[in-house]
C-alpha cells in the first residue's frame, strides 16, 4: 500500500540514519510490520513520531540554552 513506507524512507523523512531508525522499531518507539524480511512502517506513524522527536530535541535543546546563561557561557 502507498501509504507504507520502508526504513530508508523513513530515515529520509526523519533525517537520520537507518541504524537509528532500526533502533527505535526495537524500542517499540515507532509501530511497524513485517513484509516477509522486510519492515513495513506507516507514514502516519513517522510523522507522529517525528512530531514527538522534534518537541523533545527543542525541550533539550531549551534546557542547554538555560544552563549555559546560568553558567555565563555567552549565550543568550
Amino acid at each position: 500500500p502507498n501509504n507504507e513506507i520502508s526504513i530508508l524512507q523513513a530515515a529520509e523523512i526523519l533525517n537520520v540514519s537507518s541504524p537509528h531508525v532500526n533502533k527505535a522499531l526495537e524500542k517499540g518507539d515507532i509501530p511497524y510490520k513485517k513484509v516477509g524480511s522486510h519492515r513495513r512502517i506507516l507514514l502516519q506513524d513517522i510523522l507522529e513520531y517525528e512530531s514527538k522527536f522534534k518537541k523533545k530535541r527543542r525541550k533539550q535543546l531549551n534546557k542547554l540554552a538555560t544552563e549555559a546563561q546560568k553558567l555565563n557561557l555567552g549565550y543568550e
